[in-house]
């Protein structure tokens, strides 16, 4: 049903519309059928844009500061896809407890991703990340600038 039967036409109710349009997967796409994203593809484009990061250039590095509240090292996943592609995922789970019930919850649960594309002087070697105090900071090297090239000098001979 459409919320202008209710008088509902918000953006934020055509976007909770959309979402429950969405089907998963390719399950039912038959004649070759365009199809909308998927479940999977919404929820990675929702984590990318609500994980708040900084990216730095220092002369010998660049630096990417992602906020990753509640998460430990070991729930943080630091990937390179596509050999230029730097991609910080991790996921952060609500605490269940049996005698425990939520009056309010306003922190943020679920998936946290962003990607970033590398620049061509980073050294896909050289890459370090550490997570102090909610924050991970991915730290990757830069190449050294390449040797400028000499003049080739060509001896002249005599005829």
């Amino acid at each position: 049903m459409e919320g202008r039967v209710f008088g509902l036409e918000t953006p934020l109710m055509t976007a909770l519309q959309h979402l429950l349009d969405i089907p998963d997967g390719d399950a039912g796409n038959s004649g070759g059928e365009k199809q909308g994203p998927t479940r999977a593809y919404v929820r990675d484009a929702r984590a990318m844009a609500s994980t708040p990061a900084d990216v730095k250039e220092l002369p010998g590095a660049y630096a990417f500061v992602v906020d990753m509240p509640g998460l430990g090292s070991g729930d943080i996943k630091v990937q390179v896809e596509d050999e230029r592609v730097l991609v910080i995922s991790g996921e952060r789970q609500r605490e269940e407890k049996e005698d425990a019930k939520y009056l309010r919850m306003e922190r943020r649960m679920g998936k946290l991703m962003r990607k970033f594309v590398l620049p061509e002087n980073a050294n896909m070697e050289k890459i370090s990340a550490v997570c102090r105090d909610g924050v991970l900071t991915v730290s990757v090297e830069k190449l050294p600038p390449p040797e400028p090239k000499k003049p080739k000098t060509i001896q002249v001979q005599v005829a």
